[in-house]
């Protein structure tokens, strides 16, 4: 029987070997899954990038969560210790100042405009901040430049202070005691632009957010504590009592600056020159290109016209409220008191819910409730308050202190604002320029008030024409609202390390578009190798 060859072929069990080029195949496969995984991980970064970055325009890139840890572990325990008592010590100079007010006052005699001269112009010192602050930024003293400013600052209080609290000479002779509080006020305001530049740096370090903020709560509540303490002493004891403790509460900080070491807080260390000259030469056209930055410069501008076109009367009311009204100083010092606990809230409420609205309405509301403000001033001296049933005392407790507490909270925005835009590495230069150029306005306005005090003829004896010059006060506090379109409608959105002088929306513009520009040049590749592939 014939057997086909065919059939034999077809019906056998045989197994033929694969194609040698099923493994290129298999690979190819593999690939193209490889590339779709790829495709799919680009889309997701992008995705994840483009979340990120308007996370990082709500939030600066920076949760709360991890600002606090950030802030543990960088040294915030010596930072809190350092600038919170700090601050509580600046907010607490209040309590020896109400104690020399009622001494030159009630022991020297001083008219309400000498009172208001002598006042103001100790506060000279403090208009060369910018000069303390470029000094901080380019000149180590030992192994730091923001420590042992501060512990310099403390020291010439001390002295200051203590010259006044056992030296009767140096209190009951006028010459000396300006000498004094010009020490003083040169101290505290070396120690100031020490303070805020290590808070300004320390934030942009480790993009810890509104540090301001709480500088602001720890002066206030030591503005509480002082009032408290200087109305309570000056019932009962001389003013030397007062300057003897405060003279021992600076000492408090003194021991602890020295105790505290700047190289704890991980802050980096700028190159040092042979040259000290060049170097302040240098960090000084640092500060004037930083300044001349519109961002900048428009809202401080406002700022300081806002200031130096109100005239004060401050010394006028002080001596009204006290040889007038015969209100007790501790009824002054509650006062005050109360007006630091509403400066507390205030600072609260703003850094929890107000800090991110735009400032520009912001400010508009502020100014407009201190112009109003002035006017309670205007209510006591016309004794409008006793016609509806209000005390002299509950007023001057109530309401006194509202227009200076306005006045102060109206800073704090722009201190967070210029804190946030500090370009790196002159954060004492551009942070002690504010507030210098806020203190120098506050000189001239207090000068402008002694002036419209002797036109209207204020004196110890005649305060007839008080309220003509409170309602012009009060007015002249509305003629800023013209000039809201100088301050910013939004808060910009500073990135570390960029270039100093460009505008902050072409850095922030380049940024976005850097990333955007890679995630899609990635895309773009992943997509031309798997078109090649197919």
């Amino acid at each position: 029987m014939m057997i086909n060859p065919l059939l034999s072929i077809q019906n056998s069990p045989t197994t033929f070997l694969k194609p040698p080029f099923s493994s290129i195949n298999r690979k190819l496969q593999l690939q193209e899954k490889q590339n779709k995984n790829n495709i799919l991980k680009s889309r997701r970064a992008t995705t994840f990038a483009c979340l990120s970055i308007s996370r990082k325009r709500r939030n600066n890139g920076v949760s709360e969560s991890e600002e606090t840890t950030r802030y543990e572990q960088m040294g915030g325990g010596g930072i809190s210790v350092l600038c919170g008592l700090g601050y509580w010590v600046q907010g607490s100079r209040c309590f020896p100042w109400l104690a020399l007010n009622f001494h030159m006052v009630n022991t020297l005699g001083l008219q309400p405009s000498t009172l208001q001269l002598v006042q103001y112009s100790c506060l000279l010192p403090m208009v060369a901040k910018p000069l303390y602050g470029v000094l901080s930024d380019v000149l180590y003293i030992g192994s730091g430049r923001r420590v042992p400013y501060i512990s310099i600052g403390v020291s010439l209080q001390v002295l200051a202070w203590g010259s006044m609290a056992m030296f009767q000479g140096a209190r009951e002779v006028l010459p000396s005691l300006i000498a004094c509080a010009l020490l003083s006020n040169l101290g505290a305001s070396i120690t100031e632009v020490a303070k805020d530049a290590l808070v300004a740096e320390y934030g942009l370090r480790y993009r810890i957010n509104g540090l301001q903020s709480y500088a602001l709560m720890a002066s206030a509540a030591g503005g509480v504590l002082g009032n408290l303490l200087g109305g309570y002493l000056l019932l009962r004891t001389p003013p030397k009592i007062s300057f003897l403790v405060f003279t021992a509460v600076l000492s408090l900080q003194l021991l602890v600056s020295f105790s505290s070491r700047e190289e704890s807080f991980g802050l980096p260390r700028r190159k040092e020159t042979s040259s000290v000259v060049m170097s302040v030469k240098k960090q000084f056209s640092n500060l004037m290109e930083a300044i001349q930055e519109e961002d900048i410069s428009q809202p401080m501008v406002w700022a300081v016209v806002s200031i130096s076109m109100v005239p004060l009367l401050s010394g006028s009311v002080f001596c009204y409220q006290t040889q007038v009204l015969n209100l007790d100083p501790s009824v002054i010092g509650m006062s005050k008191v109360i007006g630091q606990v509403m400066l507390l809230c205030l600072t609260v409420v703003y850094d929890r819910y107000l800090k991110t609205l735009p400032m520009r309405p912001l400010i508009h509301i502020v100014q407009l409730l201190y112009a109003l403000s002035i006017l309670l001033d205007y209510v006591l001296v016309k004794q409008i308050n006793l016609g509806v049933g209000i005390s002299n005392e509950v007023f001057v407790l109530c309401f006194s202190s509202l227009a200076e507490i306005l006045a102060q909270f109206k800073i704090l925005p722009f201190a967070v604002r210029l804190a946030n835009m500090c370009p790196q590495g002159c954060e004492g230069s551009v942070t002690s320029f504010l507030a210098s150029s806020l203190c120098l306005s506050q000189i001239f306005s207090a000068f402008l008030g002694v002036g419209l005090a002797n036109v209207i003829g204020v004196t110890s004896s005649n305060y007839s024409n008080l309220p003509t010059g409170i309602i012009v006060q009060s007015l002249a506090a509305l003629v800023p609202l013209c000039f809201m379109h100088f301050l910013p409608m939004s808060e910009p959105v500073i990135e570390k390390g960029v270039k100093r002088g460009s505008s902050t929306r072409s850095r922030r513009s380049r940024r976005v578009g850097r990333v955007v520009r890679q995630e899609s040049i990635a895309y773009r590749r992943g997509r031309e190798s798997e078109e090649a592939q197919r």
